[in-house]
């Protein structure tokens, strides 16, 4: 068991807090800033919140860090659940910056309260990215996500069902704070957004690509791909119809973010290199999704 981080493993742990952080801010301050004085809705837990705040005045991130804490202490008794440390600092994180932004920042510093279609479409895309962010580095800010396991759990109904009817029952509910039906509208408009968004930005950091590349150097291509990239290499057999000589092809998935590398690494070794280049979904495995049931 090794006792020590090296330097790159707390270069790789810094980078991870911090981007959660950066994305906690932009998160916190699309709620603070933005969709609260605005009075525009949302769902979620922090759509809950966000009714409490409304209808008492209170603090919006202390709200949303109690309901948490009860949420994961509740889904702890019942499904064992085990929340890792960048959801438990996102959770925090997140609770605190609004705290803290709602005393510091100006209520309406972006003079957007008046407007709420334009509040409720910036707020849902900005506040859409930075939980994205907090994603894609393997944090979570817990919320209905927690309601949708325990129900899951019991009753066989799926993750997204759940989710979509506590965001309708939340934004719903704010028709008996506001008397308004228009306060419901704009609420719906931030989550199709704040959804959108977040696909949108989940989808470009998952996307992958299949290259299959040709060369009489297939073995030097393979190795620094393999050393140098840490992917795997899968070595096809293959004929060139015209010359009928038997050659190798190598096949390679990995992120379309990681494209730049390859590229550089078979033109170093190879720039005669035959390539053939394509996008795939539904990528399984060891260093991509996890197979699921």
């Amino acid at each position: 068991m090794k006792g020590n981080f090296s330097k790159t493993d707390l270069l790789k742990i810094f980078k991870e807090y911090g981007l959660i952080s950066i994305g906690g801010l932009m998160y916190s301050f699309a709620w603070t800033s933005i969709l609260i004085p605005a009075g525009v809705m949302g769902g979620g837990l922090n759509g809950i919140g966000l009714l409490i705040y409304y209808a008492t005045g209170g603090t919006d991130g202390v709200t949303f860090l109690v309901l948490n804490a009860v949420l994961v202490g509740v889904a702890s008794l019942l499904i064992s659940l085990k929340f890792g440390a960048k959801t438990i600092y996102a959770i925090g994180f997140i609770s605190v910056a609004m705290a803290v932004m709602q005393q510091a920042v100006p209520g309406n510093v972006l003079g957007l309260a008046d407007d709420k279609l334009l509040s409720a479409i910036l707020g849902g895309a900005l506040a859409g990215a930075g939980i994205s962010i907090c994603f894609t580095q393997g944090g979570s800010t817990g919320g209905t996500d927690i309601i949708a396991l325990i129900i899951n759990k019991y009753k066989t109904v799926s993750y997204g069902k759940v989710l979509m009817l506590c965001d309708l029952i939340i934004i719903g509910c704010s028709l008996f704070i506001f008397k308004n039906i228009t306060s419901v509208i704009y609420g719906y408009v931030m989550v199709a957004v704040f959804g959108y968004t977040i696909d949108a930005v989940m989808a470009g950091n998952r996307q992958s690509a299949q290259i299959l590349i040709v060369s009489p150097k297939y073995d030097q291509i393979a190795e620094r791909i393999f050393s140098e990239m840490h992917r795997g290499v899968t070595l096809l057999d293959g004929e060139g119809w015209y010359t009928k000589t038997p050659t190798k092809v190598v096949m390679v998935v990995c992120r379309k973010n990681e494209t730049g590398i390859l590229f550089r690494v078979i033109k170093e070794v190879d720039p005669h290199a035959f390539m053939t280049f394509g996008s795939v979904m539904g990528v399984y495995g060891l260093g991509f999704e996890a197979l699921k049931k």
